[in-house]
């Protein structure tokens, strides 16, 4: 099973991709969506409704997880990224994607057992996860990785 795990966000959106066979965890595929913050808000949009588009079609997930948006602490964020997170659930809807969400709180517990790690804590439980040493470098792409894991521990 191919589990798309997406972390929301005007600037930067997160995605892996995940395979399941055997109770073994693969990474496919990781990466981030960036968008140019010189740009109007709905061109922001349109690159991300075009990147993920092709990156659905080019892996052709089973189904999505997708980070919720819970708190947000700066009030100017929260409206671009539910406007972000919008499209996203638009595009998995298109190509009829099963989609489910996860609050950070959620993929914390999930993945380390205590909703309110560190996020080095579940760094580390993303790599033990895949069996690797070797993670992208950016949070939010770690964060969609975590995310796609905490969806396969809820559907066995």
């Amino acid at each position: 099973m191919k589990i798309l795990g997406i972390d929301p966000g005007m600037a930067i959106v997160g995605y892996g991709i995940i395979n399941i066979e055997n109770d073994k965890i693969e990474l496919l595929t990781s990466g981030s969506v960036q968008t140019d913050k010189k740009l109007s808000d709905s061109k922001r949009l349109l690159e991300i409704y075009n990147d993920l588009t092709t990156i659905v079609k080019k892996y052709q997930p089973d189904c999505a997880s997708v980070e919720e948006l819970f708190f947000f602490k700066n009030q100017k964020t929260v409206i671009p990224v539910a406007e972000a997170r919008g499209v996203i659930l638009t595009v998995l809807e298109k190509f009829n994607i099963p989609t489910y969400s996860y609050t950070p709180m959620e993929v914390k517990q999930v993945l380390t057992g205590y909703g309110r790690a560190e996020k080095k804590e579940v760094e580390q439980m993303v790599r033990i996860a895949l069996n690797s040493d070797k993670l992208p470098k950016l949070d939010d792409t770690i964060d969609a990785i975590a995310i796609a894991i905490c969806h396969s521990r809820n559907i066995v």
